[in-house]
């Protein structure tokens, strides 16, 4: 499958608005995503093994923003117990359409069902594992907490939830040096100045981010009790919470 390259923001764009996955962004989308998200590879790929370790038999696998379905993909691939499936949702009819093309062209035993719908409107129940893989930064603030409590309370036992977000950072050094990086990075896989003013001003209002310690204080509200950040790449990261 070839990849389109991400040149949506190459030239000026006199109306920015605030940032969709509609049609365009979908189409480059898999460029996009890794010249953007550091180590985005490696979460994706890690997300496998941890569902060779934690999905059980008989239960269910959410990927709650799934995009394309790189995550649903990597958990298929990984996963052989019995009677198991996975329900892929996302809100961009673009990202689901392809998203259902990809999952038919690699086939595995374990069901995928995918979903265009709002998260928040799935009703979860009997999941061993449920991935937010930088999906809930793009929710209202107010929102999220309601959605930690309904993955935890859809949890089995030992059930995992896996949560990849870009963070912000109390220090205002730290979080000035990692935005810094963040850029040289993107600069570096061939992004212009152009292009990263662009996109940063679509998603501002859009993409509200939370410090580490915010997301763990919502997972331990929400009930989990075994809460780390397991992958982190200059102020993109993971953070695993085991019911």
């Amino acid at each position: 499958m070839s990849i389109k390259k991400d040149q949506l923001f190459s030239t000026p764009i006199d109306k920015l608005g605030d940032w969709t996955f509609d049609e365009k962004v979908a189409e480059v989308f898999p460029d996009m995503v890794q010249r953007s998200v550091p180590g985005y590879s490696n979460i994706i790929s890690m997300i496998g093994m941890l569902a060779e370790r934690f999905v059980q038999p008989n239960s269910t696998i959410y990927d709650l923003g799934c995009s394309l379905g790189a995550a649903t993909l990597s958990i298929r691939r990984n996963v052989n117990n019995k009677n198991c499936r996975i329900i892929a949702v996302d809100n961009s009819q673009p990202m689901v359409e392809r998203c259902k093309r990809h999952i038919e062209s690699y086939k595995a035993n374990t069901p995928v069902e995918v979903i265009c719908d709002d998260i928040s409107n799935i009703d979860m129940q009997n999941a061993s594992m449920v991935v937010l893989n930088f999906t809930l930064q793009f929710l209202t603030p107010e929102n999220r907490q309601q959605v930690l409590n309904k993955i935890y309370q859809a949890l089995n036992p030992n059930g995992i939830l896996i949560l990849s977000e870009k963070f912000s950072f109390n220090d205002s050094t730290v979080d000035e040096l990692l935005f810094n990086m963040h850029h040289d990075f993107k600069r570096a896989n061939g992004y212009s100045e152009l292009e990263i003013s662009q996109k940063r001003n679509m998603l501002e209002n859009v993409m509200l981010t939370d410090t580490i310690e915010t997301h763990k204080k919502r997972l331990s509200d929400a009930g989990f009790k075994h809460i780390d950040t397991w992958f982190q790449c200059f102020n993109f990261g993971s953070i695993i919470a085991i019911k």
